[in-house]
């Protein structure tokens, strides 16, 4: 079991040098193999939210609505696509956790962006990690949000729970990244991004 991740680490971890991007290929690399070379990626943002609390750090996450045209049910970060609107990819991150859960932007301490992870489905997603004060009650927004739930950080950054899973699409088998925890099933974007951010935390062990 790696050592329990404080604020202090995570903040080095955020702040430390990149370990490499990630995307949905990594493990399906004749997916990514058949895309056509120089594809044009849409900018995506989420916000990595982490609670502090006495027993310890927690990710606060979301199970997106069933009735979504796009990843319903799944496990997600607060977040979306970067609008027109939206002056940078970090703007997009909190205006969609204050949308999706009620999260006001000035109660985010950011601590900054980690390595990005490109979607098979054309999107370059940036994450942020900040800080949320531990009275923060979420208000999710039935119509984009089922439920809001939190998992204790160790457990997302312990390798050990870093599982590989697949499911046969259209005839061929596709590999991801899972953190099952409970009755929510976290995998792929969400679970990779995770992923990078426990190798960040891992390097500082090792540095």
């Amino acid at each position: 079991m790696p050592v329990p991740c404080t604020r202090s680490c995570l903040e080095r971890a955020v702040r430390g040098p990149s370990v490499g991007g990630s995307s949905d290929f990594e493990l399906n690399p004749e997916v990514g193999a058949a895309l056509p070379p120089g594809r044009r990626l849409r900018p995506a943002a989420v916000l990595v939210p982490v609670r502090e609390r006495p027993e310890g750090m927690s990710l606060i996450l979301t199970r997106r609505a069933e009735g979504l045209r796009h990843h319903g049910g799944q496990v997600a970060f607060p977040g979306g696509k970067v609008e027109t609107h939206d002056p940078s990819p970090l703007h997009a991150a909190l205006r969609e956790a204050e949308e999706e859960i009620g999260l006001p932007p000035d109660r985010v301490e950011v601590l900054g962006p980690i390595d990005g992870h490109e979607t098979v489905t054309g999107f370059l997603i940036t994450p942020y990690v900040g800080l949320v004060p531990a009275d923060f009650r979420p208000l999710p927004d039935p119509s984009e949000v089922a439920a809001v739930f939190e998992v204790p950080l160790d457990f997302l950054m312990d390798p050990a729970n870093h599982r590989k899973g697949f499911r046969d699409w259209q005839g061929r088998r596709r590999w991801f990244y899972e953190m099952p925890w409970g009755d929510h099933y976290i995998w792929g974007a969400t679970a990779r991004i995770l992923k990078g951010l426990s190798l960040r935390l891992a390097a500082l062990e090792h540095a």
